[in-house]
């Protein structure tokens, strides 16, 4: 199944890690061991094979005992450095992870990878321009490296500059026309453009590639919501959620088609359950706050906006909520 690169397709205020959480996967490499009777275990730690099937805290051991072996030098040190790194970013460790990507571009600065990579770790960190300028280079190096324009795309949205975004997804998808995640990324921006027909459109190719893509399902809800067809917002939502029930988004999501239609018990089991899911929900907690009001049921929406704000404290509809109450 393929991740989730956006979070709320009708926002242009978050690209959020899940926008761009799915471009975080990265190739890798099989680390070349010097020829041995037996090889040592770290060289089956520090591999390409180890990604998927050895945890984190292992690759990052494993990686480790061979940089400090003294046995590897060159482009096999380089995998070395660029497989820690990788294996830095999976644990959101971005300063260390960069650290590693720096050394492997010390090692080869003509691999276009080390630059992609180093700017995944970036973007992690929420530095746009520097993820933007790795980007950029791994392009340089590689013109027809389809994640990085399609993960610039992204970014470029990120800035407010959704012409750029399109020009780089309509690149990644002349590149690779099956590039599931520049579909989903470009229908993010056509939703930012208010084209929502057009978001639609890239969202049911993006289906239509992979069936079993959750964000899609989610941000396709998002666009029928918007659109006003809460049936058909509803719908995909309930598929979403269907294929990764610990996917919160499309809980906020059918919570707020729920309160629209004004089925409020429905709205608050949903909402309730994506802030199970994610404590830290602030905007969970608004519009259960809002169902509540709704519902008459004053004390608990004055605690939910307040636990909106204690996380968020700028939420404005949480503000507002209170003012209403008399609250403070």
């Amino acid at each position: 199944m393929a991740g989730r690169p956006v979070q709320h397709i009708v926002s242009a205020a978050l690209v959020s890690a899940a926008l761009i959480s799915a471009a975080l996967a990265t190739a890798t490499w099989l680390i070349v061991v010097p020829a041995r009777a037996q090889q040592p275990q770290y060289a089956d730690e520090c591999s390409d094979s180890a990604v998927k099937r050895l945890s984190i805290e292992v690759r990052i051991s494993g990686c480790t005992a061979a940089i400090q072996s003294g046995r590897y030098s060159g482009k096999d040190l380089f995998r070395v450095f660029l497989l820690r790194g990788i294996a830095y970013t999976d644990k959101k460790d971005y300063e260390r992870a960069i650290a590693d990507y720096n050394e492997a571009i010390q090692l080869d600065p003509q691999d276009p990878k080390a630059f992609y990579d180093r700017g995944n770790a970036w973007r992690g960190k929420g530095d746009l321009n520097h993820a933007i300028a790795d980007y950029t280079e791994a392009i340089r190096l590689d013109p027809n490296h389809t994640n990085a324009y399609s993960d610039r795309g992204g970014l470029w949205n990120a800035k407010g500059d959704p012409d750029r975004a399109i020009a780089d997804l309509n690149q990644a998808i002349r590149l690779d026309p099956n590039h599931i995640n520049a579909y989903n990324n470009r229908a993010h921006t056509w939703a930012l453009k208010g084209d929502l027909d057009r978001a639609i459109d890239d969202l049911n190719q993006a289906i239509r590639l992979d069936p079993g893509f959750s964000s899609a399902y989610n941000n396709r809800g998002n666009a029928w919501s918007g659109k006003g067809d809460l049936e058909h917002a509803i719908a995909d939502y309930s598929e979403a959620i269907r294929l990764d029930p610990t996917y919160t988004f499309p809980y906020n999501g059918r919570g707020n088609a729920w309160r629209t239609k004004g089925e409020l018990e429905g709205a608050v089991a949903d909402y309730s359950e994506a802030i199970r899911l994610d404590p830290n929900y602030a905007n969970a907690y608004t519009n259960r706050g809002l169902a509540y009001e709704r519902m008459g049921k004053k004390t608990e929406a004055i605690a939910d906006f307040r636990k909106a704000l204690s996380i968020v404290p700028s939420l404005r509809q949480s503000i507002d909520g209170l003012k209403r109450l008399g609250a403070t």
